[in-house]
């Protein structure tokens, strides 16, 4: 026997063996033997047909069929010799046999690749410095009032934008008068909603139930022409708008005692209210830069370790990340599913995953990263100490929900973020960088 294994990416092999007919004798004759219990003639039972009548009616055919199966059977028996161990579904991509004499054949598989990262350290990376401003604050408290807010009935629209309206708007031409075919709709309309158009509150002004006001909406969009080319165009549309109702937004004064409900019993002034929504504002903040320091990371160590991930394990990846979206394109109300536009618009994530997951088991082994059951179990008294739960119970859920996978991950980037050099950098400079 010969047996030569060829590495075609750091993950794809191609074994070729030779085989002297003695070698294989035997499990082709088993095969051969396994189909003749098949073969039915004229004069005999199913399967008990005689071996030489068989040949003479099928020649050496039967002889090559089962030289494939007998590929097989030797194909796995040096794996396990070997102990290579296959992902996904070898293929038999070339097989000669001559009976009497020899047996050739190829085999591709795949395997988990034995990579050593390399690079994954000092590494420069740039992301934008974050801070919450004042204007977001005021935002982020307008918005806490106007959901704690209340509706009164009232006749007229005032000048500070906190009305609703109810109002039957039909679409009319340019000098007013009403388009045929168009029937009216009823509907509320939120002045105080910022991505309400601008000139209806102004419209809507002073205006009382009963009374109406006129508005124009330009619509803007791109249109391709006969030779692809897109050309933005607007349309206007005309409506008329009737007042049927008119509320006043009444929202709460910033009292103690709504500031201490709003807060969760955390601040008790307007100063230390707009300093909590501040802390929140650049938590989430920091989350996003965190996050992009992640992302960023990633391509860098991946763009100076680029391989040829096992396509089993990218189509296992992709095949999830398929399922997951039609669950939840089914959950928005959508009806159908383009699954294999899906499967292209995914595949890059796909691959990119995988890359990632095999870097990242290199650099863990590398810089001997790991999880220990004490590090979890710390965990779990922690957090069982905030939500009240059980030692045990916390840590058999940290177990199941495989919770040493996160420490682990977090480890990893701690040490990465450790190991590079990362510069935060004005956000309008960092934006117009990365567009050119």
């Amino acid at each position: 026997m010969e047996v030569k294994i060829n590495d075609l990416s750091a993950s794809e092999k191609e074994m070729e063996v030779s085989l002297t007919f003695e070698e294989v004798k035997d499990d082709i004759k088993k095969e051969v033997l396994k189909q003749t219990k098949e073969i039915q003639m004229p004069g005999f039972r199913k399967g008990k047909v005689p071996l030489h009548l068989v040949k003479k009616m099928y020649g050496d055919a039967l002889d090559y069929e089962a030289s494939e199966k007998a590929a097989n059977a030797q194909f796995w028996k040096i794996i396990k010799e070997k102990d290579i161990n296959p992902i996904g579904q070898p293929t038999l991509t070339d097989i000669k046999f001559v009976p009497g004499a020899d047996l050739t054949f190829k085999v591709k598989y795949e395997v988990m690749p034995e990579l050593e990262a390399k690079d994954y350290f000092e590494n420069e990376l740039e992301v934008p410095e974050l801070h919450a401003k004042d204007d977001a604050v005021d935002a982020e408290l307008k918005q806490l009032l106007k959901s704690n807010s209340t509706n009164e009935d009232t006749d007229q629209v005032g000048d500070n934008n906190n009305f609703i309206i109810n109002v039957e708007l039909l679409g009319v031409d340019e000098v007013g008068l009403p388009l045929e075919g168009v029937q009216p709709q009823t509907m509320d309309i939120d002045l105080s909603n910022e991505r309400v158009q601008k000139d209806i509150p102004e419209k809507a002004y002073g205006k009382k139930v009963g009374e109406s006001f006129n508005f124009s909406f330009i619509d803007k969009r791109n249109v391709k022409n006969e030779t692809g080319e897109e050309n933005e165009t607007e349309e206007v549309f005309y409506y008329k708008a009737d007042i049927k109702n008119v509320k006043k937004i009444v929202e709460p004064e910033l009292t103690e005692e709504f500031i201490k409900k709003a807060s969760g019993n955390k601040a008790s002034t307007e100063e230390e209210l707009r300093a909590q929504i501040r802390d929140d504002i650049q938590s989430y903040l920091d989350g996003r830069t965190d996050n992009l320091v992640r992302s960023k990371l990633i391509s860098v160590i991946i763009e100076k370790n680029n391989f040829t991930p096992p396509s089993t394990l990218v189509e296992n990846y992709l095949e999830d990340l398929l399922k997951n979206d039609e669950v939840e394109a089914k959950k928005q109300g959508y009806k159908s599913y383009d699954k294999e536009a899906a499967r292209k618009s995914y595949r890059d994530l796909a691959e990119r995953e995988v890359k990632w997951f095999l870097l990242k088991r290199s650099i863990e082994k590398q810089e001997n990263i790991e999880v220990t059951d004490d590090e979890l179990l710390i965990e779990a008294e922690k957090e069982a100490g905030k939500i009240g739960l059980p030692v045990e119970k916390m840590l058999n859920y940290y177990k199941s929900a495989n919770y040493k996978g996160t420490l682990l991950d977090e480890k990893v980037f701690d040490m990465l973020k450790g190991k590079n050099s990362i510069k935060k950098v004005d956000p309008e400079k960092y934006t117009k960088k990365e567009k050119e």
